[in-house]
């Protein structure tokens, strides 16, 4: 503590620089000496939350990371997973949730940006995105402005990068009023034996800045995304970064010249902490230095500190190194795309990095402790004190007095009901490779010039996760490889971007740690191992928290896939044909459900608990099914239960409606049966002739199947131990198609 109070600065400028006191007595001991202004900031982002991880890390190591098909795990900007016949597929999911807050166009605009970057650094070209949304309650005075401001600067980046926006999930609570989430997934397509790293390699080979001029925005992007929020957050305008999709796609094209043509020996993104975290990193990684000059950087803007060049976050940048005869050759290609290129630095073999500016060294510090070695807390964590309350629910009080008018009622309400005035806005067909879109269970893209195709989807339930993390974060990896089924799709991968709020409260870290033990037993069981992603922390606003959210992104192969083969659909097709229940038709608990939502306006109850062993039965039996064309449609049963499910199968979202006459019996109340949200089931249809088929391949994996019903006429009639609802396929589909963009106020 003395050398902290004696320091040249202040406690409060150390701390406004986010490093405590401790921190603060590690970094002198790293440097010999007091770090000086410039060097302070350096340790300030590189050990903030959202570069270190330094709160997570501990329990990240417990999630599963290799699979038969992984070719690079996490530690690289994306993971990379073999899909065959020389052809890899790279990917990771990454937040921007602080500055789409504070400025929502801006903030998820480059949040796309940062993403597709992660994934061409290393040699793949962006072939689809994901999102993954939350807002507060759709009626608070800010959701409109946030909703509209995120989705467009969604929008308008990925179709300027000529990029498919190709399916995600947005949900609405009151716990993300003050603190939205913005998750941006991104895939590429790559040759499996031309992957690049972000590694600073070779003594003496130059280092090169490339892309876009640096300016003052964004500077401590970084340090600001590792704090909580209060009512000055929205003064915090400065420190998001402002984007330009056109330089991007012109950086985007360079770079893929540059790796086709073999003129890299290694390349970084200068996303969180700019120029600051990409030098550190590749110098880090290859265990080498870097001699960085300045004076060398292209800038925007005039009398910039050397403080401000290095902890700059412009986007559409990036750092490379190649060998000395190759610079020219690298400067022609930036200078066809009309992009900057400056040699700003040296290869060494010191493992430090040394910054000179005006001819003046300001930074000298070791690349490796700033990197790889930064604080690492194993933060005390214990359950919160009202768990029990909020897991109770009395389900005997809480049913459906008239089954049909909470089925319209839940298929209007913002958390069901259609997506297509947000997804309409996203080009989803760019590149021509889109077999299943937006509306589908999983997106299904066709890989161009062989019979495969890459399934994706991203899920999280946070109501589950906020009354059992370990069960939710279980049940979001189920629930992904489940969507994959329905399209046909195996495992081969999954990524994460795991938010929550400060860590240093015990129930927080207990949320996080029980869904890293719910997430690692699932991608386990599910064959799903885990290749990269992100953590977001200290989501919240004046001590109030969001909801624990480990979202999940899991991507699929499917190979065998023709010109003629049909489109998976999650809709019923054919008048006649027989509708099933793969698993247990039972719904279960109501606890978390959307329908206690919607009749208590709380988040309350047990959740269901995620069985792996039916899971993966489940999804394995479907997915050969699809495979095999032995059903017209599939579709799982989430959120709104099996009457949702079922309501959602007449085609609504298909533009065509045909109906079902369903029936079955059971042990549960009618309540449960419709609404119930356990998982582990998906409902299937197909010829009545197939039957014998479709049983042979359940029996085969010892897989429940249940018949339930018939495809027909214009009505969706459905029946439980006596109990009946008649629905009308157009008011079910007015009510689904018109809720969200009629709660926002806009024209579909």
């Amino acid at each position: 503590m003395s050398d902290y109070q004696s320091s040249q600065f202040t406690s409060e400028i150390i701390e406004e620089h986010g490093l405590s006191p401790d921190e603060w007595v590690r970094a002198v001991e790293i440097c010999g000496r007091e770090p000086n202004l410039v060097e302070l900031g350096i340790f300030s982002v590189m050990w903030s939350e959202h570069c270190s991880y330094k709160s997570s890390k501990v329990h990240l190591k417990r999630l599963p990371t290799e699979g038969p098909r992984v070719l690079l795990g996490p530690g690289e900007n994306a993971g990379v997973v073999d899909i065959g016949d020389g052809l890899a597929v790279c990917f990771k999911m990454e937040s921007h949730n602080h500055p789409s807050f504070i400025e929502p166009h801006q903030g998820a605009a480059t949040g796309v940006g940062g993403i597709m970057r992660d994934i061409f650094t290393m040699g793949a070209r962006p072939i689809a995105s994901l999102n993954s949304l939350r807002f507060g309650p759709i009626d608070h005075p800010r959701t409109r402005h946030l909703l509209t401001g995120v989705v467009s600067g969604i929008g308008g980046y990925g179709n300027c990068m000529g990029v498919p926006t190709v399916g995600g999930e947005v949900q609405f609570h009151e716990k993300y009023a003050g603190n939205i989430l913005v998750n941006a997934f991104n895939l590429g397509l790559v040759p499996a034996n031309r992957i690049f790293l972000g590694q600073a390699t070779g003594v003496g080979n130059p280092v090169i800045y490339v892309g876009s001029k640096t300016g003052r925005d964004g500077i401590h992007g970084a340090t600001m995304a590792s704090e909580s929020f209060d009512d000055e957050a929205l003064e915090k305008r400065p420190t998001v970064q402002v984007g330009d999709p056109f330089t991007e796609k012109r950086l985007l094209e360079a770079c893929l010249e540059l790796f086709e043509r073999n003129l890299v020996l290694g390349i970084q993104d200068m996303g969180a902490a700019g120029l600051t975290c990409s030098t550190f990193e590749m110098a880090g990684r290859a265990g080498t230095g870097i001699n960085l000059h300045l004076d060398a950087i292209p800038l925007r803007e005039s009398g910039m500190t050397a403080y401000e060049i290095l902890l700059s976050e412009s986007q559409e940048r990036m750092l490379l190194v190649c060998s000395p005869e190759q610079v020219e050759s690298v400067r022609a290609v930036f200078e066809k795309w009309d992009l900057d290129c400056a040699v700003c630095g040296t290869v060494t073999n010191t493992g430090r990095v040394v910054v000179t500016h005006h001819g003046e060294q300001v930074v000298d510090l070791p690349a490796s402790p700033l990197a790889d070695n930064a604080p690492m807390y194993d933060r005390p964590y214990a359950p919160p004190e009202d768990l029990e309350v909020r897991r109770t629910l009395d389900e005997s009080s809480c049913h459906s007095d008239d089954l049909l008018a909470d089925l319209y009622a839940l298929l209007s309400s913002p958390n069901l009901s259609s997506r297509r005035f947000i997804y309409r806005q996203y080009d989803h067909m760019v590149r021509l490779g889109t077999r299943v879109g937006p509306g589908g269970d999983a997106a299904l893209i066709r890989i161009p010039g062989t019979d495969k195709a890459v399934g994706m989807t991203v899920d999280c339930n946070s109501r589950w996760c906020w009354l059992d993390p370990r069960q939710g974060a279980a049940l979001a990896v189920a629930e992904g490889v489940r969507n994959l089924a329905c399209v046909g799709a195996e495992p081969v991968g999954a990524t994460d971007c795991l938010n929550f709020g400060n860590p240093e409260r015990p129930e927080i870290m207990w949320e996080f740690a029980e869904a890293i033990t719910g997430m690692a037993e699932a991608c386990a069981a599910l064959d799903a191992p885990i290749t990269g992603g992100n953590v977001s922390l200290y989501n919240e606003t004046d001590g109030v928290s969001i909801l624990p959210t480990p979202t999940v992104a899991v991507v699929g192969l499917r190979e065998g896939l023709s010109d003629e083969s049909p489109n998976p659909s999650s809709a019923f097709r054919s008048n006649d044909s027989v509708v099933a229940v793969v698993g247990k038709v039972a719904g279960g608990t109501l606890g978390g459900s959307e329908f206690v939502l919607h009749k208590t306006g709380r988040t309350a109850g047990i959740p269901p608990s995620c069985d792996l062993s039916a899971e993966k039965v489940t999804s394995d039996v479907v997915r050969e099914l699809v495979q095999g064309g032995l059903v017209e449609s599939a579709h799982d049963v989430s959120d709104g239960g099996l009457l949702v499910a079922l309501a959602e199968c007449t085609g609504a979202h298909h533009g065509h409606h045909l109906g079902a006459d369903i029936a079955w019996t059971g042990d549960e109340t009618p309540t449960q049966a419709f609404f119930g949200e356990a998982g582990a089931r998906i409902v299937v249809s197909f010829p009545a002739d197939g039957y014998g088929a479709v049983q042979a391949l359940a029996e085969k994996y010892g897989a429940t199947l249940t018949l339930i019903g018939t495809v027909g006429g214009d009505r969706l009639i459905v029946s439980y131990n006596g109990h009946s609802i008649t629905a009308d396929l157009d008011e079910m589909y007015s009510r689904w198609d018109q809720g969200l963009a009629n709660a926002v106020g806009v024209n579909q």
